[in-house]
């Protein structure tokens, strides 16, 4: 085979021209093309990179958040913890105080009933001894006792306070002046003289006596001078007796 230069030169020439119309029609899309693509990758990466960062910071900003929010409602849990807390011991001790009130005010009750009981077991039983020593004494009584209890009123009668011979003198300026005796037993006249004797010699007044019977007083007199009333009688110191027991109470 011969070499021929013009064939070979020929060749060189195509292939350039084939090297050109590849550079020109092909090679250099393809190069925008893949520039183009690869803008678009290294843009895409970009983005991506970014949301990553995003993501991470969100992430972050929400596990922050997270921690805040389990902070903040364990504050509010404590919080909570600590005013339920507060208000039961509130509650507990308005409880205290109350059930101490009402203890206190139920030992008041309790206290006030048993002396009210004691003072009406006290009463009933001067009562009852009263009314035995009545019995007694009705029993034992009689115009001897009276005539005891008269003598003892003529003395009195003797002996009277300033402010009782006052009374009298008051009554001194009345033109009559009504004097009621009432006896267990009826008088004798030679008590009634002395009896009369002794109030006519106290008042400088006529006076209108009149004369009962009462067995209730069991032994003694009673005299009623205007709103004056002197006993000497068993029924009035009995009932002194028990008012005296009150009064002691």
């Amino acid at each position: 085979m011969e070499f021929n230069l013009s064939t070979f030169v020929l060749e060189i020439i195509n292939f350039l021209i084939l090297i050109w119309i590849l550079q020109r029609l092909f090679y250099k899309p393809l190069l925008e093309v893949i520039a183009k693509r690869k803008q678009f990758i290294d843009q895409s990466l970009s983005e991506a990179k970014n949301l990553k960062l995003h993501a991470e910071q969100q992430c972050s900003l929400y596990e922050n958040r997270q921690k805040l929010w389990e902070q903040e409602k364990q504050a509010a849990l404590n919080e909570l913890h600590r005013q339920l807390e507060a208000e039961r011991r509130a509650a507990l001790d308005k409880l205290n105080a109350d059930l101490e009130q009402e203890r206190q005010k139920a030992k008041v009750t309790l206290s006030r009933q048993q002396q009210e009981l004691r003072q009406q077991t006290e009463k009933q039983a001067l009562q009852n001894g009263a009314k035995f020593a009545g019995m007694l004494l009705q029993q034992a009584s009689g115009p001897e006792l009276e005539a005891r209890l008269f003598s003892l009123l003529l003395d009195n009668l003797t002996t009277l306070p300033e402010a009782c011979k006052l009374c009298l003198t008051t009554l001194s300026t009345k033109k009559s002046i009504p004097i009621k005796i009432t006896s267990a037993y009826p008088l004798a006249d030679e008590m009634r003289g002395q009896l009369e004797q002794k109030l006519t010699s106290l008042i400088n007044s006529p006076i209108n006596f009149q004369y009962h019977q009462d067995v209730a007083l069991i032994a003694g007199l009673r005299m009623d001078i205007g709103a004056w009333v002197l006993n000497a009688n068993l029924q009035h110191e009995l009932v002194g007796f028990t008012e005296i027991g009150y009064e002691s109470e």
